[in-house]
């Protein structure tokens, strides 16, 4: 089969479109032939060299896919050769063929194209693994979303309103009517304004109770101000660098938490416990057209180094695709 491959870390131009072996599947695992795979952050992380696959991953990109059931190995239940699916993956979606564990399987939401639905998987598991277990987040929370604007927070920011949540998100000035038609209540421009006062003035000087963020180090004592009592930040990101001061004092004051995670390196258990909780919770407000895909535009998988560049770019608005055939 191709894939697309990295022989030497760099720029975009380092990914190839080349022959490689045909996937098998091993036991509990089946064959993916793929239609989409999503790009996402972490494949500029790796084209780059900085974010190795873990041990035994395929050695080529791609977080998530969606595509058709071809083969399926020893020990699999209840799916079938021929099935629609999405995946969550370790690696590999960046391919024609792709082998994945059946416990980070998902059918193709009812009402959502097999092409569209790659740009579920990865943000669907991360939205919901940060803000429902990790950020307890409830109906009457507010919400703040960093980086509205991409795959993961058009996403969060569609969930934190299916679960009743007030959703306040940044995001540069042209990116704001879109994020308000997706349900953001306020939005702000990190580059033009104080986020730390503009949710103090949305929320009436309390503070947010969740705050969603993938800057880390550079927006840390700014998010712990920013948040209310009893808050709760997660960092899913590492976009403003990874190390910070933090004032302990502020936090005990608020009585505020810090979580960080990530999803790329947890065990198959792990995964497949989140996978399960995404179909059960999120799959069904998708169906009812709560939540829905929201697809910047689709690239021939030929033209990943392009994809890289938009993505890193940051012009796009949700999910960038790469598609097969």
């Amino acid at each position: 089969m191709r894939a697309i491959t990295i022989p030497q870390p760099g720029g975009p131009d380092a990914l190839i479109w080349a022959e490689v072996p045909d996937p098998e599947p091993g036991p509990g695992e089946v064959i993916v032939d793929v239609r989409a795979a999503g790009v996402n952050r972490a494949d500029l992380l790796q084209r780059q060299g900085h974010y190795p696959p873990p041990p035994g991953a395929p050695e080529h990109p791609g977080l998530e896919c969606s595509g058709v059931i071809s083969a399926i190995g020893p020990e699999v239940t209840g799916w079938a050769v021929g099935q629609q699916v999405c995946a969550l993956l370790t690696g590999g979606g960046y391919a024609e063929r792709v082998a994945v564990p059946a416990g980070q399987l998902l059918p193709v939401p009812a009402g959502v194209d097999v092409v569209d639905a790659a740009a579920l998987p990865e943000v669907a598991c991360t939205v919901w693994s940060n803000l429902v277990p990790v950020g307890r987040l409830r109906p009457g929370d507010t919400l703040l979303v960093h980086g509205g604007g991409s795959g993961i927070g058009t996403f969060a920011i569609q969930f934190g309103v299916a679960l009743g949540a007030e959703i306040l998100a940044t995001a540069r000035a042209a990116k704001h009517s879109r994020l308000r038609e997706l349900g953001a209540a306020h939005t702000i421009d990190y580059r033009e304004q104080d986020f730390v006062e503009e949710v103090r003035r949305a929320t009436d000087g309390h503070g947010v109770d969740v705050i969603l963020d993938i800057m880390g180090a550079s927006y840390l004592g700014r998010n712990v101000a920013a948040l209310a009592t009893g808050g709760r930040l997660v960092v899913i990101g590492l976009q403003g660098g990874r190390k910070a001061e933090l004032d302990l004092g502020a936090l005990l004051t608020k009585r505020a938490s810090i979580s960080a995670t990530t999803l790329r390196a947890r065990p198959l258990t792990e995964k497949a416990e989140i996978v399960r909780g995404v179909r059960d919770e999120v799959w069904p407000l998708i169906e009812a057209g709560r939540i829905r895909p929201v697809v910047d535009r689709r690239l021939p998988m030929t033209e990943a180094a392009e994809a890289h560049r938009l993505v890193e770019s940051n012009d796009h608005i949700g999910k960038v695709l790469l598609t097969v055939g």
